[in-house]
Order: structure tokens, then sequence, then C-alpha cells
């Protein structure tokens, strides 16, 4: 907990700021997922290091992680599910067709501790609440192993990142610090991992 002491007016004001350091962030991880990003990673033939740092990128190790609804993405899925746009995030109307409102919103949210947006659960052929419920480390890793496991394989960290981020090896993040945090989180990971 960070005491913030600031001025409004000529009136003093405290507040408790809560703030989550890289070792909490750290702990956290190893204790809410290390066990089965461990049994993934073996599975799946994937460096854990990278895993976990990315699960502190996006999550900062929380149980239950937070999530994040994105707009435009909404938007963009509506436009496609009622015929007014071919595509969204690589989904067609025949992907959506049918789909509520209450759906879509699904769809345009990050979920679990690798924050997969619920779009990607369709391409893993399964329901949304199968990659934010109890086995949401099991669908991230099998979604990150698809998506982009040989990056992986090959140690290619920061192409990775932005993969995960953006969707792209050379793609422009949008927090600029992301790749440089993810690879000193890896470092921290290789460290601390016989």
């Amino acid at each position: 907990m960070k005491i913030l002491f600031f001025f409004i007016g000529s009136i003093a004001c405290l507040t408790l700021v809560s703030s989550c350091t890289d070792s909490d962030a750290y702990a956290k991880t190893e204790e809410n997922y290390g066990e089965e990003v461990e049994k993934y990673a073996k599975i799946y033939q994937l460096p854990s290091p990278y895993l976990k740092a990315l699960i502190v990128l996006e999550s900062s190790g929380k149980k239950p992680s937070s999530t994040r609804f994105e707009k435009k993405i909404y938007r963009e899925l509506i436009e496609v599910r009622d015929g007014k746009r071919v595509t969204c995030q690589g989904l067609r109307r025949k992907d959506i067709r049918g789909l509520s409102n209450a759906a879509i919103k699904n769809l345009s949210t990050s979920w679990g501790p690798f924050q997969l947006m619920g779009y990607q659960a369709l391409k893993l052929n399964v329901h949304v609440k199968d990659i934010r419920g109890p086995e949401s480390v099991k669908w991230g890793i099998k979604w990150i192993n698809d998506a982009y496991g040989d990056y992986l394989r090959q140690g290619k960290f920061e192409e990775a990142f932005r993969i995960h981020n953006t969707g792209r090896p050379h793609g422009k993040t949008y927090d600029s610090d992301y790749v440089k945090n993810g690879l000193k989180h890896i470092e921290h990971f290789q460290s601390n991992n016989p």
C-alpha cells in the first residue's frame, strides 16, 4: 500500500493506493498458476518462464483475473453479425450469426490470466466459459501454442509478446514497455526455475 498526500485547494487529503510490485505479481503467479503452467508447458513443449511472464504482464498473477471489455471489437462484431461488415478478427457472419448482444459482449472481452479475447474460444472450438473458468490456463496455453508456439520454441520471445498483444510479430504494442517488461519478467522466472 502506498499513502498519497495531496492538497485540493487548501484542504489536505490522504489516500491509500494499492500497488502491485513485480515481486508481488511473481509470487501470485507462482501461487495461483505455477503448477498448471508447468504441466501444460511440458505438454506443448513451451517455455514456462515466458508463460509466467505473460501472466504477470496480463493479470499480475491475480486469481480471479480481471476482465477488459473492448468496445471497438464489440461494435465490429455486431456489424459482422448483422451483415454490415464482412469480417472482424478473422470471424465471419456464419461464425456468429444468431448470437445475442450479451454473447457478442463476451466475445469482445478478455478473460483469464492470459487475457484471451472471448472470440478466441470460437477458434479453439470451446465456449467462452472454458477460457474464463477453471480451465483457463489449459485453454490459454493451447491457444498460445496454436497461435505462436513455434516462435516460443525458437526462443523468439520479443515476437511472441508482440503477437500476443497485437496479433503480429512486429506489431506496435499499446504500452511501449510491454515487451521490455515481459523480457525482464522472463529473466526472473528463468533465474528462479532451476
